[in-house]
């Protein structure tokens, strides 16, 4: 069901905004933006994809169907997609945000605004997305903004709940306002490191997910997997600091769900290609974009590792991803582990 535009509510201002990335996300983000009233430049590194963009209207590859206004302006410069902007949406996939904030950093100026929506660990350094930016771009004020929301969905309109993650409710709520509108809800929260940590580790579960529907295993599976999956990204992401209610949120059990699910699911649609037989590298050349989860999953260990933490599931698709352990047999091994109680301090009566 698609929600139709409303009218502009009364006090709101346009924003000039630099959309960074110009995958299925930056492109379905532009879109919302737009219609909020902001002036949207879309960047990428690829002049061809910005040709396709000009000449279209529409990312023909990544997000056939959702239309981008003649407003949204292109550019394959990226100092004209940084320079006077107010905001700065971040939306590469997580492998290139260093990468990128390298390239931006020189034109940045202090204080700017730069929101993170890609959702990913990197593996060398354990840090999330927003440290990362942090580190490379230090003048810049960082955001997240995260939940279950798949591009194809949210360009169209399609009622979508997310969240907007920062260290001052003052820069939450600025990411609020640029995006919330009718058909996308924001809401916000400090707990910045779980929102992110929820956001990298379901796509690991994801793949597990998929790799059970490979399999031809059920809905018994499934519930399984993201139940426990769920509990697994909570004990790392309180061990990191971050707050229950976060992992129980859109940005944790939410995100968590869709990517689980959902047909959309690049995460889910590599796993089920995965557990039918394909090696990591055929699923993901079979996907044609990029698979996030496959890029956080050594990255969870490490974390796993630096705080004390296990995480058998994610464990298990690491073996099978890289290992060329059989999918079949990690179900097995996940299935005949030692005994225990389902949550850690279990109290009983008698």
């Amino acid at each position: 069901m698609r929600v139709e535009k409303q009218e502009k509510q009364e006090g709101t201002e346009m924003a000039e905004i630099g959309m960074i990335g110009a995958g299925s996300w930056g492109t379905a983000l532009a879109v919302v933006l737009e219609k909020n009233g902001h002036a949207v430049t879309v960047w990428s590194a690829l002049p061809s994809e910005i040709a396709m963009l000009q000449e279209h209207r529409e990312h023909v590859e990544k997000l056939p169907g959702v239309k981008l206004a003649e407003s949204i302006r292109f550019t394959s410069d990226i100092r004209q997609a940084v320079c006077g902007m107010e905001a700065l949406v971040l939306a590469v996939p997580s492998m290139y945000a260093r990468s990128t904030a390298k390239s931006m950093a020189p034109h940045v100026e202090k204080g700017q605004l730069i929101i993170s929506v890609a959702k990913g660990i990197e593996e060398e350094t354990l840090m999330t997305l927003s440290q990362v930016i942090s580190q490379e771009i230090p003048q810049s004020v960082t955001a997240v903004l995260s939940g279950p929301s798949h591009a194809e969905e949210a360009g169209c309109g399609m009622p979508t709940a997310v969240v907007a993650g920062a260290k001052s409710r003052e820069t939450a709520e600025r990411v609020q306002h640029y995006f919330m509108n009718e058909a996308f809800r924001v809401y916000t929260s400090p707990d910045v490191t779980g929102m992110e940590v929820g956001a990298s580790l379901k796509n690991v579960i994801a793949l597990a997910a998929g790799m059970a529907d490979g399999l031809g295993y059920g809905d018994n599976t499934k519930a399984a997997l993201i139940t426990r999956g769920i509990n697994e990204i909570g004990r790392l992401a309180l061990a990191m600091g971050a707050k229950f209610e976060t992992i129980s949120g859109l940005t944790g059990i939410g995100d968590l769900i869709v990517t689980c699910a959902s047909r959309h699911s690049r995460n889910r649609r590599a796993g089920m290609l995965i557990g039918q037989g394909y090696t990591m590298q055929q699923a993901m050349d079979e996907v044609k974009m990029v698979v996030e989860g496959v890029y956080s999953a050594r990255a969870a260990i490490g974390l796993a590792q630096k705080y004390n933490t296990s995480l058998p599931i994610i464990e298990q698709v690491n073996a099978v991803l890289f290992e060329n352990k059989p999918a079949k047999d990690a179900v097995y091994e996940l299935m005949t582990r030692d005994k225990k109680a389902e949550n850690d301090e279990p109290v009983w009566e008698a």
